[in-house]
């Protein structure tokens, strides 16, 4: 059976609501004809030149991405710039561009749920919860053995793919890891929760010095000076969602030929140790 953009669509916001994403957000349907048939569909983190490249060389129908290549205002897609250069591309070749973003994140099977499922978390439940059961950003849960959070920084760093930036962690390489909080991508903003402040240790991505600086002191003053922090490539904790949305899109979409990105676009080449 064929399927056209619109009928994707469709099904993209029945897998991820648009009812929720975060109110500044820009998840959706960017360019294409929805009358257009839709036979293969690839998946990527980003939309940047290489995930373009590989969706136009393959002559791919549409290309489904995790992070909006329109989220901020713009007041020009002129092929000079680097967003009206991908669009242009992308239009020209009749590959269509839909985002799924933080409506992605908070459902069951999303972006947190699924590392938290690599993580063997138990009693998995949103940091923040939203309106349904299961549903809302991040996941706390406790790990079915502890471990020393050293170890658990290297159970992430087999899990996740390499990056440059590699896996950053604040506290102590021997304490005792039970209770685990976590959110892919970038979750500085969740770190006064009461669940995160309440786990052994908040695994995210993108902690900028003050946020992290301040928690951490902050968890000083606490008995078990908890939670710690690891803090990962935000593009790594959100490719492992890819494979899980791919089997999704080919159960709803039979005949579909749906294919995920390996390329690493996360934007670091390489560090320099002192």
């Amino acid at each position: 059976m064929p399927f056209s953009l619109a009928d994707v669509s469709r099904v993209a916001h029945d897998l991820w609501p648009l009812s929720g994403a975060e109110a500044w957000d820009a998840p959706g349907l960017t360019s294409g004809s929805l009358d257009r048939p839709v036979a293969s569909i690839h998946l990527a983190v980003d939309a940047v030149a290489g995930t373009v490249d590989e969706a136009i060389a393959a002559g791919t129908d549409l290309l489904l991405v995790h992070h909006p290549l329109l989220l901020r205002g713009l007041t020009s897609v002129a092929e000079d710039r680097y967003k009206g250069a991908l669009l242009s591309r992308l239009i020209r070749a009749d590959c269509a561009l839909l985002a799924v973003h933080t409506n992605a994140d908070v459902v069951t099977d999303g972006v947190s749920d699924i590392l938290a499922l690599l993580l063997g978390l138990t009693g998995v439940q949103p940091i923040v919860p939203g309106g349904t059961a299961h549903i809302g950003l991040g996941r706390v849960g406790q790990l079915v053995e502890p471990m020393t959070l050293g170890h658990l920084a290297h159970v992430l760093g087999r899990l996740l793919p390499a990056t440059a930036s590699g896996i950053r962690v604040a506290g102590d390489y021997q304490a005792v890891v039970r209770r685990v909080a976590l959110c892919g991508g970038a979750g500085d903003s969740l770190l006064r929760e009461a669940q995160v402040l309440g786990s052994d240790v908040y695994i995210t991505s993108d902690l900028r010095h003050h946020p992290a600086s301040e928690a951490r002191e902050q968890a000083r003053l606490s008995v078990a000076g908890t939670p710690a922090l690891i803090d990962v490539s935000h593009w790594a904790s959100e490719w492992l969602w890819l494979d899980g949305a791919a089997a999704q899109l080919r159960a709803a979409l039979p005949g579909v030929q749906v294919t995920v990105s390996d390329l690493n676009t996360d934007p670091w080449d390489f560090v320099v140790m002192p």
